[in-house]
């Protein structure tokens, strides 16, 4: 346990040294504050940047503090998405390419305690993030909106963050495969955005998919209860995501 908690430090140091756990979370931050301002003040945005007739009156209704939630949520699924997976793309591929892998296992280390290690710095940073997001969204939510339970912001946020944990599992799991770090990323914003697409168009035959837990999350802010599918989708993610885990941990043999 000792050497896993030195190779866990050595990732935090490696994030802090290439500022990591300064601009990953700065960005979900940025995007948590931009949905309720920009919700907030649109007809004043869109008032001074059209070129409509002295006198016209733009009206926009006012989304609920739900809504802007589920935005932002959105927006994290997106972008957020994406800039996870480029951050965390080379992690085993990178050291793999340099020989740095083979100096680290060397060591009286297991490969396992290797990728778990990177594995649960990559889950904190992104946990991290998306909480520190979405708190920001909810409270200039809250301060231009009005006003919205905050533990539903935390139950909703929980419930995607599980989506997003099956995300960066995939993107560990395909950088102890593969050398190459833009076919790690290629891969995951495909399988991302497959999920996504497939399941909101086929919602009845993808009830199991992980992108349901966007759905649910999303329904926990607009309405305030969980509606579809919730159980199955949780259970089909942490299994996916122990098995990718799992398979990661066991391929030693392609270092």
């Amino acid at each position: 346990m000792k050497k896993w908690f030195v190779l866990h430090r050595k990732e935090w140091l490696e994030m802090t040294l290439n500022y990591k756990i300064i601009w990953i979370p700065l960005i979900f931050v940025l995007f948590g504050l931009m949905q309720p301002i920009t919700s907030y003040y649109m007809p004043e945005i869109l008032k001074n940047a059209s070129n409509l007739p002295e006198g016209s009156i733009i009206q926009i209704p006012m989304p609920t503090s739900g809504e802007v939630l589920t935005q932002t949520m959105g927006q994290f699924n997106q972008i957020g998405v994406l800039v996870l997976v480029l951050a965390f793309m080379g992690i085993v591929s990178s050291e793999r390419r340099s020989g740095m892998i083979k100096a680290i296992l060397v060591k009286p280390v297991s490969y396992p305690s290797y990728i778990t290690s990177k594995w649960m710095s990559v889950v904190l940073l992104s946990a991290g993030s998306v909480f520190l997001g979405m708190l920001a969204s909810w409270y200039y939510t809250v301060l231009l909106i009005g006003d919205f339970p905050f533990i539903d912001m935390v139950k909703g946020t929980l419930i995607y963050f599980i989506w997003i944990l099956f995300i960066v599992t995939f993107t560990v799991f395909l950088s102890s495969f593969l050398k190459s770090s833009g076919f790690v990323a290629a891969f995951t914003l495909v399988l991302s955005i497959l999920l996504s697409l497939l399941t909101s168009l086929f919602e009845k035959w993808m009830e199991w998919s992980p992108a349901q837990l966007t759905n649910a999350a999303a329904s926990l802010f607009m309405a305030g209860d969980i509606e579809g599918p919730l159980l199955l989708p949780l259970i089909t993610t942490v299994i996916l995501t122990a098995l990718f885990l799992y398979l990661a941990t066991s391929r030693k043999s392609s270092v």
